[in-house]
């Protein structure tokens, strides 16, 4: 009878992350790990399956054509192991613990705060993590409970409400705007220095929604991080485009009414359909929901 192989999921583990990361210390970090223990799950896993999988080279550990095989199944029983992990945190009837949030950089550092201020205020039994980031974190992975975006999410399994519009506005440094004067148009934009993102489009998308027809070269300085982009305009390097609410409570900044409409930024909470009836993290989202649409609401 032919032997029937078992692997230990710690195994899978250790080989995904060696995989991702390319060396054994680097996974032994991730995990939170002792790099022998990771050489050691790499032996037992190529022993259970009797192939090596990976192959030293001068920069570290290369997949094997054994180790790239057996990758994608490895990725699945992940996805299958963190599927039941949700399940089975899902099941909490408890209005407590921990939500994990997470939102963009400038969302966390500049509308977040006060928001979860008042949701420790009212449920004192419930720990907040943020989790400020510009990538897209994945929540079947528990990177996040709650995610808060400025786009409609389009991962499978997931629950999305779109829960209000915030307003975008043209601002300057009042710094800014006595050395260069103040545009009343939108003709005379264009004979002064804009502060726009580097790689991401968004900004010239938008514009080119509007009718302005422009590439990056528009923008005499760019920035793809938006909490240092909104510094930059603060400290007099540009005029450039804010959140109304955020802006308009600044008095660094003044607004500058061009008579052209912006499309407003959309705010969509999502939670994995598997955690979204937790009653912490309903209870969360429920209270986020409610902020946020009051900041969509602000003048």
């Amino acid at each position: 009878m032919e032997k029937t192989t078992r692997t230990d999921w710690s195994l899978i583990q250790s080989f995904l992350a060696v995989a991702d990361c390319g060396s054994l210390s680097a996974a032994a970090r991730q995990l939170s790990r002792s790099q022998p223990t990771l050489g050691r799950h790499i032996q037992s896993l190529e022993a259970d399956l009797n192939q090596r999988l990976f192959e030293r080279h001068p920069r570290g550990l290369q997949l094997s054509q054994a180790g790239t095989a057996l990758l994608p199944m490895a990725r699945e029983m992940q996805a299958q192991m963190y599927r039941l992990s949700l399940q089975a945190a899902g099941q909490s009837e408890e209005l407590a613990g921990t939500v994990r949030i997470t939102a963009s950089v400038f969302a966390a550092h500049h509308l977040l705060p006060p928001i979860l201020a008042d949701i420790r205020r009212e449920e004192p039994g419930i720990e907040l993590e943020l989790v400020p980031t510009d990538e897209s974190e994945n929540l079947l992975f528990r990177a996040a409970d709650i995610a808060l975006r400025m786009y409609r999410p389009t991962q499978l399994d997931v629950i999305t409400q779109h829960i209000a519009d915030l307003p975008l506005g043209i601002f300057a440094a009042k710094s800014y705007l006595a050395r260069r004067g103040r545009p009343s148009t939108s003709e005379e934009l264009w004979q002064h220095d804009l502060v726009g993102y580097d790689n991401n489009d968004l900004i010239l998308n938008t514009m080119r929604q509007m009718g302005w027809q422009v590439d990056r070269s528009a923008f005499a300085m760019r920035c793809d991080n938006q909490t240092t982009y909104w510094q930059l305009v603060r400290a007099g390097c540009g005029i450039g485009f804010c959140q109304s609410g955020v802006a308009r409570a600044d008095d660094c900044v003044a607004e500058l009414d061009l008579g052209v409409e912006i499309p407003a930024l959309p705010i969509w909470l999502t939670a994995h359909s598997a955690m979204r009836e937790t009653p912490r993290i309903r209870r969360v989202w429920s209270l986020l929901a409610k902020a946020l649409k009051t900041v969509g609401k602000s003048p």
